[in-house]
């Protein structure tokens, strides 16, 4: 770790709002809104984060941030069973998310439903593709 703690050490909270980038009040709405991130209170209700805390709020700091999740998007993910057993910190990637047109698929796509303009959808999906990449 920068700081010099062992990565087993328990994290301040003042030490944990400063790696994520994130004002201390966030880590606090997180506690009230995933209840899986609860960290130890001592006297005077000072917060220390176990390291399978501090691995969680770098999890919901990615996903909310990085990966344009949303508060209930991320709970969601987390009450998934499967989700959960997800590694902490995935293999690093050149992107946060890959663009439609970069996909590839072999199988073929569904059939539209009636009254879709497929055209305009894509003519939106380019003029959006081009507008996030700069």
């Amino acid at each position: 770790m920068a700081d010099g703690k062992s990565p087993d050490a328990f994290r301040t909270i003042g030490e944990l709002s400063a790696e994520l980038g994130v004002a201390q009040h966030i880590l606090r709405y997180w506690e009230t809104k995933f209840p899986q991130l609860r960290p130890l209170q001592r006297a005077g209700n000072r917060r220390y984060y176990r390291p399978d805390d501090v691995a969680l709020a770098r999890r919901i700091h990615r996903l909310l941030n990085e990966q344009g999740y949303t508060v209930r998007g991320v709970q969601k993910l987390l009450g998934d069973k499967s989700a959960v057993d997800e590694p902490a910190t995935p293999p690093p990637t050149s992107a946060p998310f890959a663009f439609p047109s970069d996909a590839r698929s072999d199988e073929p796509a569904a059939p539209p439903s009636p009254g879709v303009d497929l055209d305009r959808i894509a003519a939106l999906r380019d003029r959006l593709v081009s507008a996030l990449r700069g």
